[in-house]
């Protein structure tokens, strides 16, 4: 990479002034926060497009997806698994192509607009006084900067809709919401008790009952069904850009404010990614005959280890298939967040969210760099006493492999990154204090007010 000391000392400078800025508590206005995004990003993305290093999956696998979609293919298919999500980022790449602009500039196009979108979105997530503070740490922020600009990864898009569809769950009032109440579920406890389990089953799901009442519409249900279908209609655009947000839907869902909402959220959510693949004959030229086959690509994910935390000490640093390791892996991986999930019930759900992408981070079997942008939104709007030494660590350890091994031909880079997948392990502990062990039972908060009238049963803010 020809433009490494330049992108270095552009990381290192955000990093410092980021931190102190933290440090004196500066809160410009978002607009600053929003330049300087702008300016570093398109500093960085022009030293990028004219490198002679560029990433192997931006040209081999986007590029293709991008120039199928170009020419009439699907680009599932086409790019031969190489883009094996649905094709709605490769509706712009092909757009931007078709318009004449170079490929090192128009697939990096897409990640930093969407990058640069998140840092007022950073700031409303957050809320509070503090809020241009986060967007300004967030426009600084160097694995962002990495991801968007460097290597064009979409995770800046999957990420632009997901916490957009917070901020818009969410709504009007203060950014501290609490997360699942115990209200009902003492309610429903006591009628067992009072009543044995035949009698509370009918109370809750019979005529009338607590299940019944929670789906009734209320006073203000056209407001309320209006925001849930816009947070599940962002939350969809988002699981069109990537899988992963599927990680981000808990949370979405409790930040709404009743039972009807998310019922409604969740079957938005879900009918996006359905629009897009029943649309293939239309907008990408894929017959009938080849949607199976498009969605066997989809979900075939190979069981690719060795990249990063505890596999690389089982496959000597090297890439491997190993379905071994990656089923265990990704049981780890359920049976953690569901123990998240239990243990920061109460909490903000933001917060919950922050959890449960860093204990994926800590256990999955197999990441890419990329990835580690999951949680950088959620942890910078809501820092956690160890959330830098987190993003300084991530950053540091992504920034080696960006920067620094492409400095080498294939033998080379191959022996460092033996010991560089290996030395990831040391960031496990670091992701996992940083998680908001803290901010487990969200306290000092209430609920929306809920008029008299609204007979329905809430759960959550």
């Amino acid at each position: 990479m020809e433009y490494a000391f330049l992108t270095g000392t552009v990381l290192v400078a955000g990093v410092v002034f980021a931190v102190v800025a933290q440090w004196r508590d500066w809160r410009p206005p978002i607009i600053v926060a929003v330049v300087v995004g702008v300016a570093v990003r398109v500093l960085l993305l022009f030293t990028a497009a004219h490198d002679s290093w560029q990433p192997v999956d931006f040209m081999e696998s986007f590029k293709p997806a991008g120039e199928a979609v170009l020419n009439g293919q699907d680009p599932v298919l086409a790019s031969e698994g190489g883009w094996h999500f649905l094709p709605t980022i490769p509706y712009v790449y092909g757009i931007l192509l078709w318009l004449g602009i170079p490929w090192e500039y128009a697939g990096r196009l897409v990640t930093v607009v969407a990058d640069i979108a998140l840092i007022p979105l950073v700031a409303k997530l957050s809320g509070g006084p503090k809020a241009s503070l986060r967007a300004l740490q967030y426009a600084l922020n160097p694995l962002a900067l990495l991801v968007a600009c460097i290597h064009g990864q979409v995770e800046p898009v999957a990420l632009v809709f997901g916490v957009a569809a917070f901020v818009v769950a969410r709504g009007p009032g203060s950014p501290e919401r609490p997360g699942i109440r115990t209200q009902v579920v003492a309610r429903v406890r006591r009628g067992v008790t009072a009543y044995g389990w035949r009698t509370a089953a009918y109370r809750v799901l019979g005529p009338g009952g607590m299940l019944r009442r929670a789906l009734a519409a209320g006073p203000t249900d056209r407001a309320d069904l209006k925001r849930a279908g816009l947070a599940g209609l962002l939350m969809g655009l988002a699981l069109c850009a990537k899988s992963w947000p599927i990680w981000l839907i808990p949370g979405m869902l409790l930040l709404l404010p009743h039972l009807r909402a998310r019922v409604a959220a969740l079957f938005v959510t879900g009918l996006v990614p359905l629009f897009f693949l029943v649309t293939l004959p239309i907008f990408a030229g894929t017959s009938l005959q080849q949607i199976p086959e498009v969605i066997r690509t989809i979900q075939d994910i190979r069981p690719i280890v060795g990249e990063w935390g505890w596999t690389p000490w089982k496959t000597g640093g090297d890439w491997a298939l190993e379905p071994g390791l990656a089923k265990l892996g990704t049981n780890l991986i359920y049976a953690c967040v569901i123990g998240v999930i239990f243990l920061w019930r109460r909490a903000d759900p933001i917060d919950m969210t922050t959890a449960i992408l860093l204990i994926f981070m800590v256990v999955t079997p197999r990441l890419g760099a990329q990835y580690l942008l999951w949680f950088m939104p959620f942890l910078v709007a809501r820092p956690t006493r160890f959330a830098w030494p987190a993003i300084i660590g991530v950053s540091a350890w992504a920034a080696y492999g960006y920067l620094y091994m492409t400095q080498f031909d294939v033998n080379t880079w191959w022996g460092l990154h033996a010991d560089w997948s290996r030395a990831s392990i040391v960031l496990l502990p670091v992701l996992l204090v940083a998680m908001p062990w803290g901010r487990r039972v969200a306290t000092g908060v209430t609920a929306p007010a809920v008029p008299a009238d609204k007979t329905r049963v809430t759960s959550a803010a």
